[in-house]
């Protein structure tokens, strides 16, 4: 039996919960959630998958492992498997770049990738209200390619800037800035818009998807917080109508089935049975194409650590700093298709909202109804085990914090306040906020 064969079909004793706050917090995942904290952490099912859905997560690993060659994979793309930018199921590395951008399937390959469109133009008829597709480039960049040219080869650097804490401390913030040079020496379009992502961690996503962030959403900012978070409305090509977007960066995706059926075509050129051929032909069969979808809607979702008084205080300061606005500690998941993920009390720190993070952030590119300003709140359960998961990852939507701190130093726009509270604590304080981020 495999590694995931194992992780898959074992049973992993949960955390007691008790009326403690803290102890119930430690149950991220609700009943779904494993004890594990160790680089395997992500790797799991569900620990409360019947044995028929954990057999078929362990089916939905195979495509989701593989490598895919030509001629199903292409001719464009970015990655030949969906494990090679989420590792171990974990976030993708800030990688891209001429070594993995060339027609060589050996070689480096891209764990990021870079959205495109134009501020103005043709909108695409199969996906109203969407970005502005790029001619011959569409809204996504492949810059590897089974055969000829990729569209483009992208380099990776990074601008350097100090920043001061109220107490004399400082610390040092990362910019990236890309070269991107079409694959055939051609000019760029006029005016293209182009926004870098890494790609985010893949647990207990089956769970954000009962969650109905509308409860939550404050557009005009009624209660008069600060926050106005918002939903993004987005086009759905399976239901043929405008819906609420939860996933992707920018919530510009509603629902994992079109998550997962996007990224296999667009990031791996595989057609299915969403997007398929022009001629109805797919390159993921169908029997393949669902598990798949399954298994990515059911990883779990690992135990938070015990807090110790440092961390426990970091606890108080996610909330008195006001970080708790937006990344709401505890959700109720509502009605499932998986019954396993339906009606559980979870923590993942989310709101599921679009919040503007004002310009040091912001990518200028729309996305629907998203500003180029706005992102979608992250989930931050397990994010304390990302480094642990995958080596070398770093945070925010671009890879660009590699510590927490300096990720909560590059929050702004609605998120100011929490910025500013962190930037004129004192170390020790500064210190238990990010102990208590890496017990998550």
């Amino acid at each position: 039996m495999g590694t995931r064969a194992a992780f898959a079909l074992g049973l992993f004793a949960l955390v007691a919960c008790g009326d403690n706050a803290q102890l119930a917090e430690l149950q991220q995942g609700g009943d779904t959630t494993v004890d594990d904290r160790t680089a395997n952490a992500f790797l799991h099912a569900a620990a409360n998958l019947t044995p028929d859905d954990a057999m078929t997560f362990l089916t939905g690993t195979s495509p989701f492992d593989f490598h895919w060659e030509i001629p199903q994979l292409g001719p464009l793309y970015n990655n030949d498997a969906c494990f090679g930018c989420h590792a171990s199921n974990g976030r993708g590395r800030a990688q891209i770049g001429p070594d993995g951008a060339l027609t060589d399937l050996n070689g480096p390959q891209s764990e990021s990738l870079v959205r495109c469109s134009l501020p103005t133009g043709d909108p695409d008829p199969m996906n109203p209200g969407g970005p502005i597709p790029v001619p011959e480039w569409g809204t996504q960049i492949q810059d590897h390619a089974t055969n000829g040219l990729p569209e483009a080869i992208i380099t990776l650097s990074f601008t350097e800037q100090t920043v001061m804490y109220a107490d004399g401390n400082s610390v040092s913030l990362r910019t990236p800035v890309l070269d991107i040079r079409a694959g055939n020496s051609a000019p760029l379009a006029d005016g293209m818009l182009t926004s870098y992502r890494t790609a985010p961690p893949l647990i207990g996503l089956g769970l954000l998807e009962g969650i109905d962030p509308t409860l939550a959403a404050d557009p005009d900012d009624a209660d008069g917080d600060g926050i106005s978070g918002r939903v993004n409305m987005v086009w759905d090509p399976e239901q043929q109508t405008v819906v609420v977007g939860k996933f992707g960066w920018k919530a510009n995706n509603p629902s994992l089935h079109l998550q997962a059926a996007g990224a296999s075509a667009n990031d791996m050129g595989l057609a299915n049975e969403v997007f398929p051929n022009s001629d109805g032909t797919t390159d993921m069969p169908d029997d393949q194409f669902e598990p798949l979808t399954f298994m990515v809607s059911t990883i779990a979702v690992p135990v938070a650590a015990d807090r110790d008084a440092e961390s426990e205080h970091g606890r108080e300061l996610f909330d008195g700093f006001g970080c708790s606005k937006c990344h709401t500690p505890t959700q109720v998941t509502g009605d499932s298709k998986i019954a396993e993920l339906a009606h559980q009390t979870i923590h993942p720190y989310t709101d599921l909202l679009l919040h503007d993070m004002g310009p040091g952030l912001a990518d200028n590119r729309p996305d629907f109804e998203a500003s180029g300003s706005e992102w979608r709140t992250p989930a931050l359960w397990g994010i304390g085990l990302a480094q642990t998961v995958t080596d070398g990852v770093s945070f925010l939507h671009d890879g660009r914090a590699r510590t927490f701190e300096e990720a909560i130093m590059w929050h702004g726009g609605e998120a100011q306040a929490a910025h500013d509270a962190f930037q004129h604590a004192t170390a020790a304080d500064r210190d238990a906020l990010t102990a208590f981020l890496g017990t998550l």
